[in-house]
């Protein structure tokens, strides 16, 4: 059976019943702590022998005298079909097999998603509904609050991946919760304050202007993403606003400086302009679901899109 790896990991009292759990992916941070997960609750619910083997058919029945069951961490999944499968079943023991996606392993997945006593697990790279789960279950581990600002800020800039999101945003619940606010945070992420996002702001400027500081601030495929990023969040305040006030309230603190430019192109969006820019922001996020980055021309052609659409 497929199921969701933040059931698991976020969830404590999730029930962890089954003989074959494989996890799989391309996000290995979240893997590797999926499998730790796993591993270290079944040792807390009961006296379990864990071992690390290379295949399944390494896998032995016995057992020592005050052992209930085994747990076998597996990272090679060679051998593995349905009739090997069916005879581990009946030791009763818990197998965890961990793999990179590869060709190999789509036959295997299609072996654990229908096995009543499997849990398929798939562990990709966050998305912003994740990273807005993860945030909001670690704030409530901690007792600590955000800002509304700063919150939206940090499902914006923290890392894709578990384990650096983890870890950042672990930083930042351990400060005291007068230190947290902008400025810390920025220093605790070591983020690059160098102006990517203040290309948005010479929107209105020539476009030779716009392209020359786009040269300028942007040059590598990482760059992009994050100049996009900027993007997305300036360009989805406008969208979800109502009305110029609700706007206004939104406009994030630490931008204080740009107030009037936001509320300048936001008296230019009506609702068909709105719908534009949306189906501009769905056409980019297509995009880089497919390609995972987005190159130098594609960063330079999304603002002069915006542009185009803010002036028409």
């Amino acid at each position: 059976m497929k199921i969701d790896p933040l059931s698991i990991l976020l969830n404590k009292d999730f029930k962890l019943d089954k003989n074959f759990y494989f996890i799989s992916g391309n996000e290995i941070s979240l893997i590797e702590k999926l499998s730790a997960i796993i591993i270290e609750r079944y040792q807390k619910l009961e006296n379990i022998y864990f071992k690390k083997i290379e295949t399944i058919k390494d896998a032995t029945d016995n057992l020592g005298l005050f052992e209930s069951k085994k747990i076998y961490l597996i990272r090679n999944c060679k051998d593995i079909d349905e009739k090997i499968v069916n005879k581990f079943r009946e030791q009763n023991n818990v197998f965890i097999f961990v793999q990179e996606n590869s060709q190999k392993t789509k036959k295997i997945k299609n072996i654990f998603s229908k096995d009543k006593d499997s849990f398929l697990i798939d562990c990709y790279e966050l998305d912003k509904n994740s990273k807005v789960k993860i945030i909001n279950a670690l704030l409530g581990f901690s007792n600590k609050e955000l800002e509304k600002d700063l919150y939206w800020f940090l499902v914006e800039k923290l890392d894709n991946r578990y384990a650096f999101l983890e870890n950042s945003l672990t930083k930042i619940l351990e400060l005291d919760q007068k230190d947290i606010n902008f400025i810390n945070i920025r220093k605790l992420l070591t983020i690059d304050n160098t102006g990517k996002d203040k290309v948005f702001f010479n929107i209105f400027k020539k476009n030779s202007e716009i392209v020359e500081t786009y040269r300028e601030k942007i040059v590598t495929n990482s760059d992009v993403n994050e100049f996009y990023y900027y993007c997305k969040f300036f360009c989805q305040l406008i969208i979800d606003s109502k009305n110029e006030d609700e706007y206004n309230k939104k406009i994030p603190i630490y931008l204080f400086r740009e107030k009037s430019f936001f509320l300048d192109i936001y008296r230019r969006f009506n609702l068909k302009k709105k719908k534009l820019l949306l189906s501009l922001l769905l056409s980019s996020e297509e995009i880089l679901r497919k390609e995972n980055n987005l190159s130098l021309v594609f960063g330079l052609r999304f603002i002069l899109s915006i542009k185009k659409i803010a002036i028409s």
